[in-house]
């Protein structure tokens, strides 16, 4: 029902994640990021607690990505309905999958990011994206919408996907980016593209709206002097 890739960018420290599934706004249950500390994917059987969880446990209690995935999945009495993935913020990676996990499925740790996915077309689909996460320049939006579209042209999902999401946060408590198509009949991940590129030229002016207001741009609102 899902694939997605986790990440960070070794020159600016983001870390995101991107994701589609054939279920309604994805992003909503699956996506997590929390600035400074890490990214998950909880996917599959969705338990969205997974993902504060594991959060939770790479900064309250500085574990590594492995051990914390490990203790968040010991509390789950379900754990072996879940898949996960997890990059944090040194880029250390961890990835689970449940042995009830859906259809054809597979996860695959890159440089610095973690793919996976279930009811997949076959499972190169996810080594494709991870290197193409890796061969991929620029920044961490591109490179991980990068690997998304590999994934389709390597066969996506073993059926239509119609939602998906794109979540990126960097030194500020809130995503920089959090992007969503809750639910597309086609092309999702197309939509979610075009909302990134209509979103990168005005993410540094809400950056700077929101840190000191007096030095924004101007809203083009009516009223706005």
């Amino acid at each position: 029902m899902t694939f997605s890739i986790v990440g960070r960018c070794p020159q600016s420290g983001q870390l995101g994640i991107a994701i589609s599934s054939s279920s309604i706004a994805v992003g909503a249950r699956c996506a997590w990021a929390r600035a400074g500390v890490g990214v998950v994917a909880t996917q599959n059987v969705t338990l969205p607690a997974l993902g504060a969880q594991v959060l939770d446990l790479l900064e309250s209690e500085k574990l590594a990505p492995e051990a914390a995935l490990q203790r968040a999945l010991a509390l789950d009495p379900y754990s072996a309905y879940r898949q996960v993935t997890v990059v944090n913020s040194a880029g250390r990676t961890a990835f689970f999958t449940g042995a009830r996990t859906l259809g054809r499925n597979h996860a695959h740790a890159g440089d610095q990011c973690v793919a996976a996915g279930n009811m997949l077309a076959h499972e190169q689909v996810i080594d494709t994206m991870a290197q193409a996460f890796e061969r991929t320049p620029g920044v961490l939006a591109d490179r991980l919408l990068a690997a998304m579209h590999a994934a389709l042209e390597a066969g996506g999902e073993a059926g239509p996907v119609h939602s998906a999401a794109l979540k990126i946060v960097d030194a500020q408590v809130w995503p920089i980016v959090d992007l969503r198509v809750d639910w597309a009949d086609e092309a999702p991940i197309a939509a979610l593209g075009g909302l990134w590129e209509a979103y990168r030229p005005q993410m540094q002016d809400y950056i700077t709206r929101a840190l000191n207001p007096t030095a924004a741009p101007g809203y083009g609102v009516p009223g706005d002097e």
